[in-house]
């Protein structure tokens, strides 16, 4: 298996998903590059998967059933090779399941698919999670693409448009990584995030329990990148200034509390998956551009 696999549509956009760490490395879209041009000074990764749990840990570890397990930030999945388990011209379903390697840092049996479905101008990427063992799982997931801004090569201002009002408070996050209670206010104004390279000198932005199950990235100059969310409560926004581009990352989960030291199954918004059940979680990406005037 190579492990870099194309995808093509008819409509003649196409991506290049990773084995290794099914990272999405590249996708057009209406004949626009999407996916930043990873830059490994800058940061050596374009689309990371985490699983099973999403943001730091205290001290990089996690605790359960009275044992400490080395499982820091935002799990293993994105350094494991994952194998195809389906695939089509349009479409790619890769697969983790539990090992050795990932039962020293995790001691569950799991199976954790990785799904993109290239539609026309679209790509719809989902998380599957299935419980391969006899007690419950605890987890957490999600995306983290890092998509080109400026977005389609606009020089205007870019912004975030939710689908509805959100709170512009988010977490303050602390040492090791940690969210503390005190919480700092975004530039946010009901619906609209306007973004400036300087609001990520600090860290990431992360919008805890949306109302909204959908958003837009809108470049000022009529083209937007839309992300409908499925069962996913969370979204992060993260840069590193002034790299160009900006993750958008749907999350079932979250860093730890900074006053959080419980077992991994109290941690404040884990999943728990009931012995040989599945969980599905999806995010559509969509782009469109409207045509230039005369």
């Amino acid at each position: 298996m190579t492990d870099a696999i194309q995808l093509t549509h008819a409509s003649g956009d196409g991506a290049e998903i990773l084995a290794f760490g099914a990272e999405l490395s590249s996708w057009r879209a209406r004949g626009v590059d999407m996916i930043w041009a990873k830059n490994p000074k800058v940061w050596d990764q374009t689309a990371p998967v985490l699983f099973p749990v999403v943001g730091w840990t205290r001290d990089g570890r996690v605790r359960l059933d009275g044992e400490t397990y080395p499982l820091a930030l935002h799990g293993f999945a994105w350094k494991k090779r994952f194998d195809v388990a389906e695939r089509r011209d349009d479409y790619l379903r890769l697969a983790l399941v539990d090992d050795a390697e990932t039962r020293a840092l995790y001691p569950f049996a799991f199976r954790f698919e990785v799904e993109f479905q290239l539609r026309a101008g679209a790509l719809e990427n989902s998380l599957i999670v299935t419980n391969a063992d006899s007690r419950p799982l605890p987890y957490a997931c999600g995306l983290h693409p890092a998509f080109r801004w400026p977005l389609a090569g606009s020089s205007s201002p870019h912004a975030i448009l939710f689908e509805k009002a959100e709170r512009a408070e988010v977490p303050i996050i602390g040492p090791g990584g940690l969210f503390s209670k005190p919480i700092r206010k975004t530039p946010l104004v009901g619906r609209r995030l306007p973004l400036e390279p300087e609001m990520f000198t600090r860290d990431a932005l992360c919008f805890l329990n949306l109302a909204s199950h959908s958003l837009v990235f809108d470049n000022g100059e009529g083209a937007r990148l839309s992300v409908t969310l499925d069962d996913f409560p969370h979204v992060g926004f993260w840069t590193l200034p002034p790299a160009p581009y900006l993750c958008i990352e749907p999350w079932t989960g979250h860093g730890d509390p900074d006053d959080f030291y419980g077992d991994l199954y109290e941690k404040p918004s884990m999943r728990i998956l009931a012995p040989g059940a599945q969980a599905r979680h999806g995010a559509i990406f969509a782009f469109e551009q409207e045509p230039p005037v005369g």
